[in-house]
């Protein structure tokens, strides 16, 4: 049994975590700025800013799960909101930092050279959220002294999604399924999430999951 803070578990991902992390055993508290919001009476609350967290906030956890979502127009934040993380984290051994990333980052080409927020047919509308998810990434993979896995959905994240308890892995490429589409639900996602907690496979690393 692990101690995991989950920033944003009343967000549509963050309850799935939050909701998964509890059905396996584990001690969750929900770090959100309205606790109100909460809705699983299992979990701690902590009602507090992203950018107000102080080490001493977070320090008894063993897991941090970051699944907080920038609102549209402040797409920046994505990259503002890791560094502060980051930040907070460095030259500590625990907690381990898991980011609930983008798809925008993953590669469509052998030589990895293409990501998907650079295909022609991305979304206009996308671009600035992928664009800075990317670059918070990048600024992540930088660091040295904290311990951190990214994870990313396929293409289609989906909210309202089946729960499978099955999924794929992949690392730096997207994933696209047996019928050709590239999809997880938050369900599923949700599930990845918990078991890579458990397992500790992806450390100081990215890697991404699909359905099957």
């Amino acid at each position: 049994m692990m101690k995991i803070g989950i920033i944003g578990a009343s967000g549509k991902a963050g309850q799935m975590i939050t909701d998964e992390a509890v059905a396996k055993g584990h001690t969750v508290t929900a770090i959100v700025r309205d606790a109100k919001k909460v809705t699983n009476k299992d979990v701690a609350v902590l009602e507090r800013d992203l950018f107000d967290l102080t080490f001493e906030d977070i320090a008894d956890f063993d897991i941090l799960v970051d699944a907080f979502n920038a609102p549209h127009g402040h797409e920046e934040l994505h990259k503002t909101s890791l560094a502060h993380l980051v930040t907070l984290l460095k030259s500590h051994k625990a907690p381990r930092l898991m980011v609930v990333g983008g798809a925008g980052s993953l590669y469509v080409d052998p030589e990895m050279k293409v990501r998907v927020m650079d295909t022609p047919d991305f979304p206009d509308a996308f671009k600035p959220t992928a664009s800075n998810m990317g670059e918070a990434f990048d600024q992540l993979k930088a660091t040295n002294d904290v311990t951190w896995t990214y994870i990313s959905p396929s293409a289609m994240f989906l909210p309202d999604g089946a729960k499978t308890g099955e999924y794929v892995i992949g690392k730096d490429h997207l994933l696209v399924n047996a019928a050709g589409s590239s999809e997880i639900s938050y369900a599923d996602f949700a599930t990845a999430l918990v078991d890579e907690a458990e397992a500790g496979k992806h450390i100081n690393e990215r890697f991404t999951v699909g359905s099957k």
